[in-house]
């Protein structure tokens, strides 16, 4: 699946045209090319770097499986790698993106078709009357759709956070689900914290002025994506922290709750002693004060009743019952 695009002095005049045309527009430096690749083949690929002049290692890099996000500088142009994110069961699950920026030519190649381009796209006409910043204007826009998604997990995340955080003290003790619910929560805002958080280094990268990638106009616009990938990795940061207090919160409740139990067993098992001891000095077969009659039976059992019942007052009173 290929989509195109020719941009010329910021206007939309074609959509649709095959890759082989590419090499005629991007000689014009009037024109603006992008185009999208969906789950490509290597022959796709190398003829997209014939016609682009592209960098046989990251031609080779798309093919690299778990690439960091990153930017890589080459002579005639740039290689970014990013990572949309979407939640499926509960389990987050990345989607790569390989990006080639040269000066009038922006080239996208998603992994999978989970990362919807027409979301993207949507942006750019909506923001219609920037597009005269050529590939600054493109990049900005798809790179802003990657650290939204970004943002609203980290939003989603901190909600789930909040609510862990108020059922940790209910008198309902948490279940297996909850701590498996816990588990996979802190699993997601690792893999997340693994793509936010290297995502500073892309954009301050692309902030540099001797790489002549943002125009002046849109250097307001890549400086407040850059606050909003800090904002990301600073809150997920913070939230990992969260969780790591939250598990050590959970275990010791669990410590204590284990402390009651243990408390209010030897308790009881305390009061059952006493008339065990009674009991079994009367089992012995040696007179006693009663022996014989009925009255020793009375006798045994009322100092039973009240041993035990003080007893019971007596670890009541210490909250152990």
């Amino acid at each position: 699946m290929v989509r195109t695009r020719l941009y010329r002095d910021g206007n939309l005049v074609s959509e649709g045209f095959p890759i082989a045309e590419v090499s005629d527009h991007v000689t014009d430096p009037g024109n603006v090319v992008w185009f999208d690749l969906c789950a490509p083949g290597a022959a796709d690929l190398e003829r997209v770097g014939e016609e682009l002049g592209l960098h046989t290692l990251a031609v080779e890099d798309v093919f690299q499986e778990h690439q960091r996000p990153k930017v890589d500088v080459y002579d005639s142009h740039l290689f970014i790698t990013a990572y949309w994110l979407h939640l499926e069961d509960s389990r987050l699950h990345p989607v790569e993106i390989s990006i080639f920026v040269t000066p009038n030519a922006l080239v996208t190649v998603r992994e999978n078709a989970h990362f919807d381009i027409d979301k993207v796209t949507a942006r750019w006409d909506a923001s219609g009357d920037l597009a005269k910043n050529g590939v600054s204007f493109l990049l900005h826009g798809l790179l802003d759709y990657v650290v939204d998604a970004h943002f609203d997990l980290v939003e989603r995340f901190d909600e789930e956070v909040e609510a862990l955080e108020d059922q940790l003290f209910e008198e309902r003790p948490m279940t297996r689900q909850d701590a498996r619910k816990m588990f996979t929560l802190r699993k997601n805002m690792v893999g997340l914290r693994k793509v936010a958080t290297p995502m500073r280094e892309v954009v301050n990268t692309l902030l540099r002025r001797d790489l002549h990638v943002v125009t002046p106009e849109m250097m307001p616009y890549y400086q407040d994506l850059y606050d909003h990938v800090l904002r990301v990795a600073e809150w997920t940061d913070n939230l990992r922290d969260l969780m790591s207090n939250l598990r050590e919160t959970h275990m010791s409740q669990q410590g204590f709750r284990l402390n009651e139990i243990m408390k209010k067993l030897t308790s009881w098992a305390a009061i059952i002693a006493v008339p065990t001891m009674i009991t079994g000095f009367y089992g012995q077969n040696v007179p006693y004060p009663g022996f014989g009659s009925s009255a020793g039976f009375w006798w045994s059992s009322t100092i039973i009743v009240v041993a035990s019942g003080l007893l019971y007052l007596a670890f009541k009173k210490r909250d152990w019952l």
